[in-house]
């Protein structure tokens, strides 16, 4: 452990704030999107970190099912957003 844990998570804790501000000016809802998944993979970087500075095993777990979610919710909203109005793509011919 060199000690940077600490400062580092706090560090990605503000980009998520600046984050948080871009979300909410966001013209589209791609843009809110991408800044989901920014919420989603750096919380999962301080989550690590501060397992690493000695939050134990919980939090790996936590930040595993928080990457696992960003990834759905991802997924989700591609399917979503690529799907064309009125299409009824139900999968029968």
């Amino acid at each position: 452990m060199t000690g940077l844990e600490w400062p580092v998570a706090l560090f990605l804790l503000v980009n998520l704030l600046a984050a948080l501000i871009r979300a909410a000016r966001g013209p589209t809802a791609a843009d809110r999107m991408l800044v989901a998944l920014l919420f989603g993979t750096t919380g999962v970087g301080i989550l690590l970190l501060l397992a690493y500075a000695g939050g134990g095993p919980a939090l790996v777990d936590a930040a595993l099912t928080l990457a696992l979610l960003a990834a759905i919710v991802g997924v989700a909203f591609a399917q979503r957003a690529w799907r064309r109005k009125g299409d009824d793509h139900d999968g029968s011919a």
